[in-house]
């Protein structure tokens, strides 16, 4: 760091330990001055005045007008106090506003202590938005932008970022509101100047950044305009709360221990069992029936013989280095277990048993972590249905068996929904690499199998049901580690839930945890599925579809009401349907009807043979300017679903053939022979679905977002 910016922070640390040795937790109008100052954000020239004389002196000194506001350690919302008073442009005024602020000050809390009235310099006109930081409990300090002023209370136009945020963070955020073309310029209004308020979101991320004391930052209003900001107001709230630290790993150690977790060699069943219906006797029957070709020694100190298997009385008669501790048995026997787990070097504990942190035993599970962080033991669960490592033949787990493999990763938090993770796949016939549970996230959570998948050759895709984050920026890390290579598909339960918190600054109430979520998933390149049957055809779709390499796509459509749909839908995607320039829809013309429509959508009409889709397929593929075809099929006898799905099968084969790799997708609309036509489309590398529009589209939309987080468009 060089000298001015070590003297830039010595200033602010002075600053803040003065207002925390007193108690305080938020900061006087003049200490946020010297903080803003510090960072060189533009605040207007300003002064503290004692009575109403030093109050003239000081307006006459800036120049009228100006604005006047209290200020006091207990009073932080001014403008409720009647504390705040602007244009006063003239001595008068402002010996006037000085007795009356002071005045209403005292009235709104006799106990406040008055430190004088901040006389101001009124900030020219510009559109009004709000900069500010708040301290979120999963990602740590965050930065929010939006419209500002009263606005913000009624609108919640606001987006977030990890702070500190980068130049091309702060630029995003500009255009994640909805309200962004204000900034743009409306109207015949001139356009923000967009570098001057970047570079503020910039600096007011970094300074949130750089202290741990600072809770939160508000600046509302800012103004902004063509010639530069300003921030009108500057609230700035502490706390003395230090996070907790959490043990972290490093990625390769990371990589080591899931790698002996994801293929193991070898694995101890604790609790195995001769009794059905018992858990580890459903586990030990998964791992022998499922094919597993490693060593699996069960352990229990009553038997002798587990389903043909020498059974040991303890871990430490098990031989060899087993990879995994599968536990079968009741949490209070749990502790005392992994002890020997732990002197036995066995690196994964796999913790199915329920009864720990989410029936309330805190302790417990915290004392099974300190075990497993003493002897290096990474745990899976507590409270798990356990896991499927496909590719090794694995399945640990008290639950129904399954071994398709394929290229989608799944995890989820809840036994419920991996449950419903496996009757999907079955049922759709999605191979997976591995479906694993998190449970309590004890210890393994989404950014240690995000580190192990993105690197796994066998998969391709990774989506991941989750209801909280422990460390949202480890995750966000690993995700933005793993994204390039490729997609990652969040699930996050409980976005309807009231999430914003009590908070002393606009930017704190508004900052509701599914906001929050959605900007910063959104930010680390992942995709956010909206449910669960989403997520799941997302991660089913998405290794099926080559990447676009363009934005323009083009709708084929039999029927005009479908077009229509999937131009909605389109829409609704943030994808962009082609502009049909004039020699290209001459060229469609030639294969449609009189009375069949060109332009985009491309409507050939209902009653077309097979050979009018087959020539405007082509068509679509083979032109460079198109990047992607949504196709509209309805049933007719004249092209049944079959015949349809076979032409447009083997045509887009042709193409891929030749090295022409377009995505395509599909919304068969008929009686129910659409349903086989759709998994034969599937199956040949088409994604399709009967009876919706909405669907195709989405999961094409879902595909680009994620090459452009990639940054492959």
């Amino acid at each position: 760091m060089t000298e001015p910016d070590e003297q830039r922070r010595q200033s602010v640390r002075a600053v803040l330990d003065a207002a925390l040795a007193e108690g305080r937790t938020a900061l006087t109008g003049p200490e946020g001055k010297a903080v803003t100052d510090a960072y060189a954000i533009p605040t207007p020239a300003e002064g503290l005045a004692e009575c109403a004389d030093e109050a003239v002196a000081l307006a006459d000194r800036i120049g009228f007008p100006v604005a006047m506001k209290i200020v006091s350690p207990e009073i932080l919302h001014k403008t409720d106090a009647g504390g705040v008073q602007i244009a006063l442009a003239s001595a008068a005024e402002v010996r006037e506003a000085f007795t009356a602020i002071v005045a209403n000050a005292t009235s709104y809390d006799p106990k406040a202590h008055i430190l004088g009235v901040q006389v101001q310099q009124m900030v020219p006109d510009g559109t009004e938005v709000l900069i500010g930081t708040v301290t979120d409990p999963t990602f740590g300090k965050i930065v929010a932008f939006g419209l500002g002023g009263i606005l913000v209370e009624v609108l919640k136009d606001v987006t977030f970022r990890l702070a500190p945020a980068s130049k091309d963070d702060a630029l995003s955020m500009l255009d994640s509101i909805r309200a962004a073309e204000i900034l743009r310029g409306v109207r015949g209004g001139a356009a923000v100047d967009r570098d001057a308020l970047a570079e503020l979101v910039v600096k007011v991320s970094r300074l949130a950044a750089d202290f741990p004391e600072i809770a939160e930052v508000d600046l509302n209003p800012v103004f902004a305009s063509e010639y530069g900001v300003m921030a009108a107001d500057v609230r700035i709230l502490l706390t003395t709360e230090v996070p907790a630290t959490r043990r972290t790993y490093t990625r390769e150690e990371i990589l080591v221990s899931m790698r002996r977790l994801m293929k193991p060699r070898s694995v101890t069943v604790i609790g195995a069992s001769n009794e059905q219906g018992k858990i580890g006797n459903s586990v030990m029957r998964n791992l022998i029936d499922g094919g597993f070709p490693g060593d699996i020694h069960p352990v229990n100190p009553k038997a002798d013989d587990i389903l043909g298997r020498k059974a040991y009385k303890s871990v430490m008669d098990v031989p060899g280095e087993p990879d995994v501790a599968v536990f079968a048995i009741p949490a209070k026997f749990v502790p005392a277990a992994l002890e020997e787990v732990g002197r036995k070097g066995i690196p994964n504990a796999v913790l199915i048993p329920s009864g720990f942190a989410e029936t309330g035993e805190h302790e417990l599970q915290a004392r099974i972590v300190a075990i497993a962080e003493e002897y290096g033991v990474r745990l899976l669960g507590p409270n798990i249905y356990g896991y499927y490592s496909t590719w090794q033949d694995l399945c640990a787990t008290f639950c129904t068996p399954y071994d398709v493999k394929g290229g989608v990763a799944l995890t989820s938090q809840s036994g419920g929904i991996g449950m419903a993770i496996l009757g999907f796949a079955r049922t759709t016939k999605t191979g997976v690499s591995a479906i694993v549970g998190l449970g309590n996230k004890s210890d393994l959570d989404e950014d240690d199998l995000l580190t192990w998948f993105g690197e796994d050759p066998n998969t391709r895709c990774i989506a991941m049901h989750l209801e909280d984050l422990k460390d949202g920026r480890a995750f966000v890390e690993a995700a933005r580690a793993t994204v390039p290579k490729k997609p990652v598909v969040v699930l996050k339960a409980g976005r309807t839930a009231a999430g914003a918190r009590a908070a002393g600054s606009h930017t704190g109430a508004l900052a509701g945890d599914d906001a929050v979520y959605g900007d910063i998933l959104r930010q680390a390149g992942v995709i956010r599925a909206p449910g669960l049957n989403e997520m799941l055809e997302y991660a089913r779709a998405l290794p099926v579809l080559p990447t676009p390499q363009g934005d323009n796509v083009v709708i084929i459509t039999g029927a005009g009401g479908s077009g229509v749909l999937l131009s909605d839908a389109i829409v609704d995607n943030g994808l962009s349907l082609m502009e049909i320039p004039p020699d290209l829809d001459e060229s469609f013309r030639a294969f449609i009807p009189p009375f069949g429509a060109a332009g985009n959508p491309v409507d050939i009409t209902g009653g077309e043979p097979p050979s009018t889709y087959e020539a405007t397929i082509r068509l679509g593929l083979e032109d460079p300017r198109i990047h992607a075809l949504v196709l509209g099929y309805w049933h007719t006898i004249v092209t049944p679903p079959m015949v349809f799905a076979e032409l447009t099968a083997r045509v887009v084969a042709e193409f891929r053939a030749q090295g022409i790799e377009k995505p395509v997708v599909a919304s068969l609309a008929g009686d129910v022979e659409v349903e086989e036509a759709c998994q034969y489309l599937f199956e040949h590398g088409v994604v399709a679905y009967p009876y919706t529009t909405e669907k195709p589209v989405a999961v094409l939309g879902a595909k680009y977002e994620w090459a452009r987080a990639a940054g492959l468009l």
